[in-house]
């Protein structure tokens, strides 16, 4: 079987391997689809602080049960599946109250653990999400991002009638503002691409605004009238769109930091004390993240179809890396065709 493994950073290689087996507990998988997250493409720079080389890369990704190990029931051989990428200890203080996707021994596949980007991959049976049958191989391997917009809300808590902004209109950002919208809330998202807000728009989110041509300020009035939002979610990782966030939050309101920081950033520490702003981060998801998130694509609460940007075959895995540089700002999911 091939697989593919980033040995440094910009260099992925194809080889063959010796096909695995299931042992008990474990599911042989075949991986149908791939998608490429923002988190690979830190990876692809050297710039995840938590990776290190050879990785066999792959977190989100759709796939077809091969075979069953011992002991394995509730499953059988052709479901369509996705499955959570976490390795957890069980036994820490997160485990033990229920947070197991924050345990203080997280090892995350892909990452930290090989993941499935190979044909065939053998995961942990009690991490398998059962699939509807209507799903689409490259709706299965959006279920783990969704998951995490459904995750990044949930630490908002409830949103009905809320006034929300999303800063950032990639795919995790479209994501979250998809899930909020499908919680109760009012949305405004923000991007400086023109081509990400109008996929926010075809994604059923009308309210969109460019900081380039909009303050943040004066595209929250437009919206949502003078009480401005009360709920921010910051998806691009950057110290302008904190900046932007913590500046214009209405008083009391709350900002869940969802973006990956590469770099460290400043805050006004001044404005979230004299405004009692609330700051939560959010980190991946739990199970039932991934059940509601397979819930709002089967019901159309979360729409799919216009963040589909490309396919790539396996062998031209490296290609899908430099297509999401030459077209940042023009793509959003970008899919590896396994089988």
């Amino acid at each position: 079987m091939k697989r593919a493994t980033m040995t440094a950073p910009g260099q992925i290689e194809i080889s063959e391997a010796t096909p695995p087996s299931p042992g008990p507990g474990q599911v042989l998988l075949r991986i149908r689809r791939i998608g490429v997250c923002g988190s690979d493409i830190h990876v692809f720079h050297g710039k995840h602080p938590y990776t290190s080389y050879p990785v066999v890369q792959g977190h989100e990704f759709s796939a077809t049960i091969e075979a069953l190990g011992p002991g394995v029931s509730g499953l059988a051989v052709g479901n369509k599946v996705t499955a959570m990428p976490q390795i957890v200890c069980g036994q820490c203080g997160p485990c033990l109250r229920g947070d197991e996707h924050i345990c203080d021994a997280l090892r995350v596949q892909g990452f930290q653990a090989p993941g499935c980007a190979q044909e065939l991959w053998v995961t942990a049976a009690d991490k398998i999400v059962k699939l509807p049958d209507s799903f689409s191989f490259e709706q299965g391997a959006l279920v783990e991002p969704i998951s995490v917009a459904v995750h990044a809300i949930a630490r908002a808590g409830d949103l009905a009638g809320r006034r929300a902004v999303v800063l950032g209109a990639g795919p995790i950002g479209n994501l979250v503002a998809q899930a909020a919208r499908a919680a109760g809330a009012q949305v405004l998202i923000t991007d400086v691409s023109e081509h990400r807000l109008e996929i926010a728009r075809r994604c059923g989110l009308p309210h969109t605004s460019n900081p380039e041509d909009e303050a943040l300020a004066a595209a929250s009035r437009r919206v949502f009238g003078a009480q401005g939002f009360d709920l921010a979610f910051e998806c691009v990782g950057v110290e302008a769109t904190l900046d932007a966030a913590v500046a214009n939050l209405a008083k009391g309101g709350t900002l869940i930091v969802v973006g990956v920081f590469a770099e460290k950033p400043r805050m006004d520490l001044g404005l979230v004390q004299d405004r009692e702003l609330k700051i939560a981060g959010t980190l991946m998801y739990q199970r039932s993240d991934y059940e509601q998130a397979v819930a709002w694509i089967a019901s159309g609460d979360i729409v799919t179809e216009p963040l589909m940007s490309e396919h790539f075959s396996f062998d031209r895995y490296l290609d899908a890396y430099h297509f999401i540089e030459q077209k940042r700002d023009q793509t959003m999911k970008v899919f590896i065709d396994v089988a």
